[in-house]
């Protein structure tokens, strides 16, 4: 695997032995206020006893501080900070070493604005290249999402402040987010959706860890104590303090036994009778809420403690992380095609194409919106890239924000590159869609984009693609252009990151870490995928991305692990050493072109038969490469015991079972280099399980997946405190009541002002909201009581038809 990192340090210093000596002189109403928040963003104060409020705000790419008082949604201003790219270009890096880079200037940006904890990095699996938060996310792999993750947290808490881990767990989907049931096997539970949250915690040792909106198998995600105690705690070693994604709380007493430490935002007393009573009817052990007062408390010790250690006079040196965002984009922007057009030269005349050309998308909508320190655009760079040996001749082709075309844009984008040497076409998806709090509806480009596409490049057959979105799109129209750049979202920087990759002037240092698929119709988890307003069903079992096109002849438009280079490599002298589980892997990788380049050495694992389903290959390993021309390098990996396992789920563990194993080391998932066979002793028995035949299991192997009978899903009605703002039309005179909730929160938060993207955002997320936030958000003026007296007016009204 890559590089290990010495083991974190424990928590267990100061501020925990100081925080249990507090805890313990507090009444249990004091210990009540500190488990929730003071308000949107900040801890309760407990001056008495010196301890401080500290804040927790947003930002997996960047702070996203809001500047003056929070107006609870985010609207208002947030201070300038270094945009850098988001999580969807940083996974492309396959550079944990540069990925915790960027996470140490997070966290002298974030310390200096004395923020206690970055919410972030998420590292939710790309189910669904369709899911709505994929730009927030690094992979569809766990290994590299883990790895990826924790150099993150490292390099944010080098700063001496806390990163947040999260949506802990299996949250992959933005519909129906707020109270949607994920079923799924415990198998591929723990194989593919909480391996990579594993590494992170064991190679990072998170300060926080954030729990998810969603239920996991009929229990909420924040109430489980198997996912927050038994998992989390026990068996991974987590030392931190768990927080709720902002309003998850769905039962605060089940949350406290569960191990939920932090409830955010306010509440306002909200739950204190309720815990209360629970303590006193003995239901709920009163050293569950000792204990997530106590972390609450070292926490904010921490942070103090951390911000004393550090001089902070210093303003960050916003220019040299612009330097770094520039550099991380390039490193992440993958050259998905190339028929010798790229790299092009620094002069003549190049078309320049696309709004976003001038115009950049470059980052995600939603809660991790960054206002940059400054913004680079491609128009510009280029322009200065030329000077005066070259032209650029530029047409907007599109409108930025809608990405509508006319006919007299079009006209002019043919014009422009016929007049051209080569054209470049810069088009994407604008950011109203895709953000959080909902998903995609298909992976097309804007139709209108694509036109655009077809329309240069039958002007100029040398024309150059580069897209800018934050997920995989259908390309369909790839045979008919020169090149194609996956840019993904490049951050502040982008715009010149991407002019130093046209150019030759910096590598396309990206790889894929998620397949692009010919059509979202051919991938097994599409079927299950946001179509049910309280369920989600993973019937495609462990066959997620490459494992799903590998393992059932599915071919991806491109790989996972696919990206060209301007240079060229070759692999020799594999070997492979070691004993029973303990393998170590070497590789010589030589760089036979006249450039200096990078490579993405990746390790693949097949078992040649088992008595279980398994993928086809597994990454197990990976080691990005830098080069000089002619240069030769030993990239050495080491494989141990679970590179081989697999999760016994009627033993409750990770078990290997002896036999044969292929080990692969390539380029790309399709593109194996040098393998090997190697006999695997472990002495472990794996226990037979059930298995589906076809890549979607029927619902009878779904059963037998699960151990138990298929959930059927719960209905909308009757309503009661998970239903959701929209589920109110579903009974007479609730949509009335539903149009009044949306008037007053629409006026709340005064979208006058907001763009698409964020619109459309604040409209799903309200829609989505559980009628328990009414409470929550109320400030004391609702109670549940009065709530659910009301909801049970509304069931005895008829369904509406």
């Amino acid at each position: 695997m890559t590089t290990m990192h010495e083991a974190p340090v424990s928590l267990a210093t100061a501020p925990d032995v100081a925080a249990a000596r507090i805890a313990a002189r507090l009444t249990r109403e004091q210990k009540l206020s500190l488990v929730s928040g003071a308000d949107f963003w900040n801890t309760r104060a407990l001056e008495a006893e010196g301890v401080p409020s500290i804040m927790l705000t947003d930002g997996p790419h960047g702070l996203r501080k809001q500047a003056g008082e929070a107006d609870h949604v985010g609207l208002n201003d947030s201070v300038p900070a270094t945009c850098f790219p988001p999580a969807v270009t940083l996974g492309s890096t396959w550079d944990p070493a540069l990925i915790e880079q960027v996470g140490a200037a997070l966290g002298r940006e974030t310390r200096t604005e004395k923020v206690g904890v970055l919410l972030g990095p998420g590292l939710n699996i790309k189910r669904h290249p369709a899911g709505g938060r994929g730009f927030e996310y690094f992979s569809e792999d766990p290994l590299l999402s883990g790895k990826a993750a924790a150099a993150m947290v490292r390099g944010i808490q080098s700063e001496g402040v806390g990163a947040c881990v999260k949506h802990f767990a299996a949250n992959n989907q933005e519909a129906y987010r707020m109270r949607l049931d994920t079923v799924v096997d415990e198998r591929t539970l723990r194989e593919i959706y909480l391996t990579g949250f594993e590494i992170a915690v064991k190679e990072s040792a998170p300060w926080t860890v954030m729990c998810a909106y969603n239920l996991v198998n009929g229990e909420h995600a924040g109430e489980s104590r198997a996912l927050l105690t038994e998992i989390l705690r026990d068996e991974w070693g987590f030392e931190g303090l768990v927080v709720s994604d902002w309003l998850a709380v769905a039962d605060r007493t089940a949350s406290l036994d569960a191990g939920l430490d932090l409830e955010m935002p306010a509440s306002h007393g909200a739950w204190d009778k309720q815990v209360g009573k629970a303590i006193d009817a003995g239901t709920l052990d009163a050293a569950a809420l000792d204990g997530a007062c106590t972390r609450v408390i070292a926490l904010a010790l921490r942070v103090v403690a951390e911000r004393a250690a550090r001089d902070d006079a210093a303003a960050p040196d916003h220019e040299a992380h612009h330097a770094l965002a520039r550099t991380a984009a390039a490193a992440g922007t993958v050259l998905l095609a190339n028929d010798g057009v790229l790299p092009l030269a620094a002069a003549g005349r190049v078309a320049l194409v696309g709004a976003f050309a001038e115009t950049p998308r470059y980052q995600g909508a939603g809660s991790s919106l960054v206002n940059p320190t400054r913004l680079d655009s491609a128009r510009e760079a280029m322009a200065a890239r030329l000077g005066g040996s070259g032209t650029v001749l530029y047409a907007p082709g599109y409108d930025a924000e809608t990405g509508a075309t006319t006919p007299d844009l079009v006209r002019d984008a043919r014009e422009a590159a016929a007049a051209a040497d080569v054209a470049v076409v810069m088009v994407g998806l604008p950011a109203s869609y895709e953000s959080e709090g909902f998903d995609r509806k298909d992976l097309r480009l804007p139709a209108d984009h694509e036109e655009l596409i077809r329309a240069v490049a039958s002007a100029n057959p040398r024309t150059v693609v580069v897209l800018s979105n934050g997920g995989a799109v259908e390309i369909d129209w790839a045979d008919g252009v020169g090149a194609i750049i996956e840019s993904y979202l490049g951050g502040q920087a982008g715009g010149s990151a991407l002019v130093d990759v046209l150019f030759g002037d910096a590598e396309p240092g990206g790889r894929l870490a998620e397949s692009i698929p010919v059509r979202a119709q051919d991938l097994a988890s599409h079927s299950n995928f946001a179509n049910h307003p309280t369920q989600v069903q993973y019937r495609e079992s462990l066959y997620v991305g490459y494992r799903f096109h590998d393992t059932w002849g599915v071919d991806p438009r491109f790989c996972f692990g696919h990206g060209l280079s301007y240079t060229t490599f070759e692999y020799s002298d594999m070997r492979v050493t070691g004993e029973g589980t303990d393998v170590a892997v070497s590789v010589t990788v030589t760089n036979t072109g006249d450039r200096a380049g990078s490579d993405v050495v990746q390790l693949y694992v097949h078992a040649l038969a088992s008595t279980v389903h398994r993928p086809e290959q597994e990454l197990k390993g990976f080691r990005k490469v830098h080069l000089e021309a002619g240069e030769s390098t030993t990239v050495s990996m080491t494989l141990e015991h679970r590179s081989f396992a697999v999760y016994d789920v009627a033993a409750s563990g990770w078990r290997v079972e002896d036999g044969a194993y292929e080990i692969r080391v390539g380029s790309s998932s399709r593109l194996i280099r040098s393998a090997a066979t190697v006999d695997i002793v472990a002495a472990e028995t794996v226990s037979a399980s059930a298995a589906p035949v076809q890549a979607i299991a029927t619902s009878a192997e779904f059963a037998a997946l699960l151990g138990r009978p298929v959930p059927e899903p719960r209905p909308l009605t009757p309503l009661h405190l998970d239903s959701t703002i929209a589920d109110l039309a579903e009974v007479r005179l609730g949509g009335a009541l539903q149009k009044r909730l949306l008037a007053m929160f629409a006026e709340k938060m005064d979208l006058d002002d907001a763009d698409p993207a964020m619109r459309a955002m604040l409209d799903a997320i309200m829609g989505q909201m559980p009628l328990r936030a009414l409470v929550l958000s109320s400030e004391g003026k609702l109670s549940f009581g009065a709530l659910e007296a009301a909801l049970g007016v509304l069931n005895l009204l008829p369904r509406k038809k």
